[in-house]
């Protein structure tokens, strides 16, 4: 059994979700994908990888060994390429993940310029409005909005997003534009459940942070949704700056309490620590942090 092999089909399969989709990506029959992962656990003597109702799981043997698999198949790319002379080509799949709206505004003209400059890179971008394990689902770069919980993880500053009370003038007109916090117990409010890092309703004051809601008229699990509602003259609607510039620019939503808004919150790129920094992941930095920051500076 070749173990170079056997790792590099193991990857992609777990990068891809599934025995068939790894096939398709090393343009191998499905048969010689599964004999090789069969051999790589009978080798090893350890089950890697579980199928699900959702497709493939990585078993606790098999995320340690795929990790492990990543780190060498990495440096033996690296290896090859500085002993052919070939510093610049960098080769194999990435994955990033980002939430749904800011990825969509931000960051994937990032990512389209970056497979311009990295034509041998095959990025998967997943966004998606839940925190998303860079270990479970194997995520070279994740974008993170909000205060970190202390971990090992290595966090980059890109920028900061305002959080933001808004409503519509048709809204408005109808009950009034509330100019405390304490205004809005007497008002109908919007609540949006569907992202780790929903605005919470508070504000400071002299420093001091405190809590007011409005009245819960709606529940929805997406920014869309929540908009839409916000729109339709429902209530009043918490979210972060982005999620609803356009809407802020053209006045079809007015900001309300700003002078009681809370601090914004940090925006960062992160990553798992290894020595050294894979290639890849230092390349994708360099690009996308300077033009990320740019990006965030003209929308703030």
């Amino acid at each position: 059994m070749d173990r170079f092999d056997a790792m590099t089909v193991l990857v992609a399969v777990v990068e891809a979700g599934s025995l068939s989709a790894g096939a398709r990506r090393l343009g191998t029959p499905l048969a010689t994908i599964s004999r090789k992962v069969g051999e790589l656990e009978r080798h090893l003597g350890a089950r890697l990888l579980l199928r699900t109702s959702r497709g493939l799981a990585l078993t606790e043997e098999g995320r340690a060994f795929v990790a492990a698999s990543r780190r060498i198949l990495e440096d033996l790319e690296a290896a090859e390429r500085e002993a052919a002379g070939d510093f610049g080509a960098l080769r194999g799949g990435f994955h990033v993940t980002a939430p749904v709206e800011f990825g969509q505004r931000h960051l994937l003209p990032v990512v389209l310029g970056f497979l311009e400059e990295q034509p041998e890179i095959n990025l998967r971008l997943t966004l998606a409005d839940r925190q998303v394990s860079l270990s479970d689902e194997h995520v070279d770069v994740a974008l993170r909005i909000g205060h970190l919980a202390d971990s090992a993880l290595i966090a980059t500053r890109v920028g900061t997003v305002r959080r933001v009370i808004c409503a519509s003038p048709g809204y408005l007109a109808r009950r009034g534009v509330p100019e405390r916090p304490e205004d809005l117990v007497r008002h109908d409010g919007i609540s949006f459940q569907g992202f780790a890092v929903a605005p919470e309703w508070r504000y400071r004051r002299d420093s001091v942070a405190f809590a007011v809601e409005p009245r819960p008229k709606l529940a929805v699990n997406t920014t869309g949704a929540a908009v839409q509602a916000a729109l339709a003259d429902v209530g009043i609607i918490r979210l972060l700056s982005y999620q609803v510039a356009d809407e802020l620019r053209t006045g079809r939503l007015r900001e309300l309490l700003a002078d009681f808004a809370p601090e914004p919150l940090p925006v960062n790129l992160i990553y798992a620590p290894s020595e050294p920094l894979p290639p890849k992941v230092r390349c994708f930095m360099d690009w996308s942090v300077p033009r990320l920051r740019a990006a965030m500076a003209e929308s703030a």
